[in-house]
């Protein structure tokens, strides 16, 4: 009778570390101890509780991880934003931080631009290095 005790809490336990880390890491033994509990309900044997709860366990993580893994980490589409940063451009359009205004061309590309420091103005011709991209801007500093 202890054991549907014990079933139980392997249960409890699994769902909220599944609950906290979200990275599929005990759901498999959450499925495990459901059965391995089930068959504790019907009277079966300790030994036969624990190698149904190992079993359903890795065929679960088994056959279900690459494909839950699949969908939950799709693969990540590489944009123009991510070809930019460390870049060299030149700005086309002074950039002037007050008003927040000003353009650089990267690689023939036109990019709104802000400087890393947030206050200084860049006047045109001036060539500038991309340190990355905030929302729609390259964040940028002048090279000496």
């Amino acid at each position: 009778m202890q054991w549907l005790y014990i079933w139980i809490a392997v249960l409890v336990i699994s769902v909220i570390i599944e609950a906290l880390s979200m990275q599929l890491m005990t759901i498999w033994f959450a499925i495990g101890a459901i059965c391995a509990w089930i068959v504790s309900v019907v009277g079966g044997p300790i030994w036969l509780q624990l190698c149904v709860f190992v079993g359903v366990s890795i065929l679960t993580l088994i056959l279900t991880r690459p494909i839950a893994l699949k969908y939950l980490n799709p693969k990540h589409e590489p944009t123009n934003a991510d070809a930019v940063p460390g870049k060299e451009g030149i700005v086309v359009a002074e950039v002037r931080p007050v008003e927040g205004i000003g353009q650089i061309k990267v690689g023939g590309q036109i990019w709104s631009a802000k400087p890393e420091d947030g206050t200084n103005v860049i006047p045109v011709g001036t060539r500038v290095q991309v340190l990355r991209i905030e929302g729609v801007k390259a964040v940028i500093r002048v090279i000496e």
